[in-house]
């Protein structure tokens, strides 16, 4: 099975059901195929062939969804690009791929036509296309590339991961279920970007499995509470800042989400106090924590419901699938290293992009019961005059400070010892500096106690839901105005 047949069960038994609903307005598997048909004329018309790419740039609407069935058809694949990106960047991004023709939502066009300097298509070059299109079969050999997505670029421009028709189609096996058994379908809620991992797996295993997906463009925890309320949804993804915002908004005590069944989270660290509390204000819920990322099709390793209903290390990220082989090495020798002992991630699946061990960028370590915890990124490793060490030990840390609701660190730059301990605080208002240091020296190495501290209002978050270090860095640094002042 290729991408471009991912509806065609669905389309065979149920096409009058629902498939997508973007604001209000409901896509049938039937009209989205059409859409998806003519996407292809369009694409073929503008000289798009087998083994080329095409860049799409929406925010999640139908004519994305369409455009990803529709360049599998053509034996193509559609790399999907973050709308917020700047002309230059998405025409890196573009170049980086070979992009030559794209597909815009309504007020991308003329955006990615500066971007790319070739053909853009809208939804209205389709309204006339020829309805029936390339074929839907189209041979296409299983190890060819079927997607096109980027990683987050928490470290600078995102870098295009080529996903084949092989994984794509082992997880729909694997995750979805047939449609002709969907008596009463379960509806699904996408949150995240569509084009993070998440959002694309979890909408192609939607429609795989012939089950509606509601799909918000852009998150607000208002609007989500709405939409699972009117559209009765029972399985959703979140990131953790998204449901600390679903939690805290006015109406969460006043909307009937009692639909909701199954709420997966994942993609950046999840406090167990933050659990702790979903959990008791959504008591029928089945939680579990997610851990991938795009290289490996998403998650690897997950912490089950069972292990949230027994209240079971929260502060993992739970044991590896199925399949999934996980090592933990050194970063230096590459040797394994013992039960307990923090080295980088390496895994072996055949859900991911590779069929070698592929080496993660995680720091993790197993506990003597299989479950994985995550210490942190290589990447973030905080080099304080030759003293070695990541930034989760010292969240962990400060997070137990009452009055703490959100927190990052990272080292910033300093002239005298390479780079400082900075922290970066959302706070109830009774929190500062002082009472800070004094707390996270009973807790942690002398060294690695903040040195630069800095309270703001929210935390700047990326499209994907993450936080990138390098935007803590420039957020406290912004703030401060030196290279390793300190800030009360």
């Amino acid at each position: 099975m290729h991408v471009g047949e991912t509806i065609d069960r669905a389309l065979a038994e149920t096409p009058a059901r629902t498939a997508l609903v973007v604001d209000g307005e409901q896509t049938s598997y039937a009209e989205l195929d059409l859409l998806a048909q003519r996407c292809a004329t369009a694409l073929r018309g503008a000289g798009v062939g087998a083994g080329d790419y095409v860049a799409v740039v929406d925010q999640g609407g139908p004519l994305a969804v369409a455009s990803i069935l529709a360049a599998a058809r053509l034996g193509a694949a559609a790399a999907q690009m973050n709308p917020d990106l700047k002309v230059g960047e998405m025409a890196a991004l573009c170049r980086l791929v070979g992009c030559t023709v794209g597909i815009a939502g309504a007020g991308y066009a003329d955006k990615l036509r500066e971007a790319l300097g070739g053909p853009v298509l809208t939804r209205s070059d389709m309204a006339d296309a020829d309805a029936e299109g390339p074929p839907r079969h189209t041979p296409i050999e299983d190890d060819s590339t079927g997607l096109v997505l980027f990683s987050s670029g928490s470290t600078g421009l995102p870098k295009p991961v080529y996903i084949r028709h092989r994984n794509v189609g082992d997880r729909l096996t694997n995750y979805g279920t047939a449609a002709a058994l969907e008596v009463d379908p379960r509806v699904d809620m996408i949150s995240v970007p569509l084009f993070h991992i998440g959002g694309t797996l979890g909408l192609l295993i939607t429609l795989y499995s012939g089950r509606a997906t509601v799909i918000l463009p852009r998150f607000d925890a208002g609007a989500w509470l709405r939409a699972v309320e009117e559209f009765r949804v029972n399985q959703t993804f979140v990131v953790p800042t998204m449901l600390r915002r679903i939690l805290d908004h006015p109406d969460f005590a006043v909307r009937d989400i009692t639909s909701l069944r199954s709420l997966s989270y994942g993609a950046a660290p999840a406090p167990p106090e933050l659990i702790n509390r979903a959990m008791a204000a959504l008591p029928g819920v089945d939680f579990s924590n997610t851990f991938g990322q795009t290289e490996t099709l998403g998650a690897y390793a997950a912490l089950s419901p069972d292990d949230h209903r027994a209240g079971r290390k929260l502060d993992s990220v739970g044991r590896p699938f199925p399949g999934v082989e996980v090592r933990v090495v050194d970063v230096l020798s590459r040797e394994d290293v013992g039960v307990g002992q923090v080295g980088e991630a390496v895994v072996r699946s055949a859900q991911n992009i590779t069929s070698e061990w592929m080496a993660t960028g995680d720091l993790v370590q197993f506990d003597e019961d299989g479950y994985l915890y995550v210490r942190g990124r290589l990447k973030d490793t905080i080099n304080r005059g030759g003293e070695k060490f990541g930034p989760i030990e010292i969240e962990t840390a400060i997070r137990a400070l009452p009055g703490v609701v959100e927190v990052a660190v990272a080292g910033v730059p300093d002239d005298e010892l390479g780079e400082r301990v900075g922290a970066l605080i959302v706070g109830d208002g009774s929190v500062g500096a002082d009472e800070v240091r004094a707390h996270c020296r009973g807790l942690v190495a002398r060294y690695k106690v903040p040195e630069v501290i800095v309270v703001v209002d929210e935390m700047p978050y990326n499209r994907y839901g993450k936080l990138p270090r390098a935007a803590v860095v420039e957020a406290i640094l912004s703030r401060t105005g030196t290279r390793g002042g300190l800030s009360g």
